[in-house]
């Protein structure tokens, strides 16, 4: 996730974080990797405390340790649930309290990160299902990433729908990476190549799919692409994590389509994660 939640005043958030303590009760986990997609996207990998649980498509809070009252924002961790280090991928907002800082980060650096892994985003807060929809737009994929990446998926339904839709070609890089990198995995490869359906599209700039995810469902371009039948609650489970505008029209999308909006403590047939703005 990238800019979202709460909002802390910064205190002297441009000081060395050598001149700031660690705050009691967060991770302090150090960078092993960062790679930048475009101006705007990153993606950046962190080592994981040994104690640290989730499950794949949960999200936790981050921050830097560079003051005394460190600026907190919602990611989706982007790996999944068994891996040993955890990724994230991110925006860069030039003046965000948070990104401005983050996306200057370099291996070895150190992260904050809050212990309490949280989110509607998991298998548990839908019932069971034949196919599931995971709609993305810009970096909503992160808990895609980790779901995708996840066994556990590929048990509790037949089909794997990802959609990712950005502005850009090059925003696209991210997801397209991820889902070719899979179908050559040893451990679920095999699964990916049969059962994950990826569709990528763009809003601007020319590319083979253009569109707004909102205008290829009602219009029905999407399915009729897929060749599956629209939206319907006997077979489809969907989840929806991007833009606020997104969120909000999707939502009413899947709900005139008869699906009814689930969350951890009362599954359902349709979740989204309402923590994340970008």
């Amino acid at each position: 996730m990238s800019e979202a939640a709460q909002t802390l005043a910064p205190d002297s958030i441009d000081a060395p974080a050598s001149e700031f303590p660690i705050p009691a009760g967060v991770f302090a986990e150090k960078v092993v990797s960062v790679q930048h997609y475009t101006d705007r996207l990153f993606r950046f990998r962190i080592t994981r405390p040994q104690s640290f649980r989730f499950r794949s498509g949960e999200f936790v809070m981050i921050g830097l340790p560079n003051a005394a009252k460190p600026v907190y924002r919602a990611y989706s961790v982007a790996s999944p649930s068994w891996d040993e280090e955890l990724e994230f991928y991110s925006i860069k907002v030039q003046d965000g309290p948070l990104t401005q800082h983050l996306q200057k980060i370099k291996p070895g650096d150190t992260v904050l990160m809050r212990p309490k892994p949280t989110g509607t985003l998991v298998h548990d807060a839908l019932t069971p299902g034949k196919r599931v929809w995971m709609i993305a737009t810009g970096t909503g994929i992160a808990p895609f990433a980790s779901l995708i990446r996840d066994p556990e998926t590929y048990e509790k339904f037949d089909e794997i729908v990802l959609t990712n839709t950005c502005r850009d070609v090059a925003e696209l890089a991210y997801g397209n990476e991820l889902v070719a990198a899979l179908r050559d995995d040893p451990l679920i490869g095999e699964l990916v190549e049969t059962r994950l359906k990826y569709v990528a599209a763009t809003t601007r700039e020319t590319s083979p799919l253009m569109g707004r995810i909102t205008t290829r469902i009602e219009d029905g371009s999407l399915f009729a692409g897929l060749g599956v039948e629209p939206f319907n609650p006997d077979v489809d489970r969907v989840m929806i994590c991007g833009s606020m505008d997104m969120l909000r029209d999707v939502k009413a999308l899947v709900e005139k389509a008869g699906l009814v909006e689930g969350s951890v403590s009362n599954p359902g047939q349709f979740v989204v994660e309402r923590a994340f703005v970008g």
